[in-house]
């Protein structure tokens, strides 16, 4: 074994063998699929702390010769798939840490010659007797070894946008970086299988990518990789039972980002983090500070100030990804903005609607928070005045609920709001703190027809009565009052 030649299995040894591990072996079933085909090449983008290094460590223990993995492997799904054994520890890994790399040199030129040194080193002491052409030349002895000993090589690089991270604007590195990593492995016959990771999808120049032979992986599509990204709904019921948690409002707090064919996928990291400390808090968001996401929001495009506003109304908002040119500077509209927080982990997105959205509690309180540091007084008032409004409303109090709706008109003067919907967006702002104690839920089945808001308390707040809003534009409180009435919305049943 080596330092980066087969480094061997402890580092996914030390994740089986945490207080909490989520057997997410399934994902080698299609990645054996692909080896050796044209369907090689995997790129898997990803949140932080959303398990991507967990993932890239696991391949490397599956995969790595010189060491016997069966016994990580053994009892998992992995386990009873046909091609388990077949290609379990059968493959040279080569595991690159690119942000390792990129920390220890500050430059790209730097960095390609430390990888050249550090791999070469690996293979020339493995294969230390084989007549190479030009010892030097990475790509050259990857060759010959292939070429001696027909073993082929799986490359699992991690971190692997660091470049389009830490060196936003400096495009000149970045081309070079990309170039690197298509003459190592595109249309090499000595790669079995390439699987990256990071936060961004591949960069794009105009329409084309340097990594052109990729398959990609992301939070607006990852396609048969759903069930990865974090962890699902089963997996999150099993652990609330293990550790006693409640299930709902592990739900309310983690939950929200979905895809076609995995409905409920919750972050990672907080959940195992509120599962062992046994309390609902902001973890997954401790891993970068909230000036990041204010530095995005408050980019002077049209409408992005709106359209916040109106997510953490609780809306969602189409938006056009295919505009994004996967990097952190290149933006030319609000949509890029939208779309970078979507990978970012600060929007759940809807592939099927191509909507952007909220997804939960912890990164609603995290917007809150970016909002207040960004300087928007009004949004901020009609947060704070939230408070009074509910309190308002428990007390039946009609002067001061009136009173409140409209400085939360005031307070939301930047949206429109001559219409039903634009209206639910302000009165959803002006009952944003609702949310501890009720669910909100749209357009609820009540009765002979549909309401429009209804606040449900949740399951600790039962004592809480329940909330429904009728919409009217132009029309009086009476008519709204009937129409609740008519329809008979207040049914046990809708409840």
């Amino acid at each position: 074994m080596g330092i980066y030649l087969n480094p061997g299995h402890e580092a996914f040894k030390r994740a089986v063998s945490s207080e909490i591990y989520v057997d997410k072996t399934g994902l080698l079933s299609y990645t054996n699929k692909r080896l050796g085909t044209e369907q090689m090449y995997i790129c898997v983008s990803r949140p932080r702390r959303f398990g991507k290094s967990m993932a890239a460590n696991m391949l490397t223990a599956y995969y790595g010769r010189g060491s016997d993995s069966s016994f990580l492997f053994g009892d998992k799904k992995i386990a009873k798939d046909p091609s388990f054994q077949r290609h379990m520890n059968q493959y040279h890994v080569i595991f690159l840490n690119m942000q390792e790399f990129f920390s220890r040199t500050h430059d790209v030129e730097a960095m390609k010659s430390l990888i050249e040194k550090c791999v070469l080193r690996d293979l020339l002491r493995e294969y230390a007797d084989l007549d190479y052409f030009d010892r030097t030349d990475l790509i050259g002895v990857l060759q010959d070894i292939y070429a001696e000993c027909r073993i082929p090589f799986v490359f699992v690089i991690d971190e692997w946008d660091c470049i389009f991270r830490e060196r936003k604007d400096d495009s000149r590195s970045q081309k070079i970086y990309l170039d690197f990593l298509r003459n190592l492995l595109k249309d090499k016959v000595y790669v079995a299988l390439a699987y990256m990771t990071g936060i961004l999808p591949i960069k794009k120049y105009g329409t084309h990518s340097a990594l052109n032979m990729f398959d990609e992986f992301s939070m607006t599509n990852p396609k048969q990789l759903a069930e990865f990204v974090g962890f699902t709904e089963e997996e999150v019921k099993c652990l609330c039972r293990q550790y006693e948690m409640d299930f709902e409002e592990t739900r309310r707090w983690y939950d929200g980002y979905h895809f076609e064919n995995v409905p409920h996928v919750y972050s990672p990291k907080s959940v195992v983090s509120a599962m062992l400390s046994r309390s609902f808090d902001s973890y997954w968001n401790q891993t970068e500070t909230f000036e990041a996401l204010r530095d995005y929001i408050v980019m002077n495009f049209e409408g992005l100030k709106e359209t916040i506003v109106s997510l953490l109304a609780g809306r969602k908002k189409s938006i056009d990804i295919g505009s994004f040119s996967n990097d952190m500077t290149s933006f030319s509209s609000s949509d890029n903005v939208l779309t970078l927080l979507v990978h970012l982990g600060y929007l759940g997105y809807d592939f099927p609607t191509r909507e952007v959205f909220i997804p939960n509690f912890e990164i609603s309180s995290e917007f809150v928070r970016a909002v207040e540091s960004a300087g928007w007084e009004n949004v901020i008032q009609a947060l704070k005045q939230s408070d009074d409004l509910l309190k308002a409303i428990w007390k039946r109090d009609e002067k001061k609920v009136a009173s409140g709706i409209d400085k939360a008109h005031l307070s939301t003067s930047i949206l429109t709001y001559n219409n039903e919907n634009s209206l639910a967006c302000v009165l959803s702002l002006a009952l944003f703190r609702a949310k501890e104690y009720y669910t909100e839920v749209r357009e609820l089945p009540a009765g002979k027809g549909y309401a429009d808001l209804v606040y449900v308390p949740r399951k600790k707040y039962l004592n809480y009565p329940a909330l429904i809003v009728e919409l009217k534009w132009d029309k009086d409180a009476e008519g709204a009052i009937a129409q609740i009435k008519r329809k008979e919305y207040v049914q046990e049943t809708a409840f």
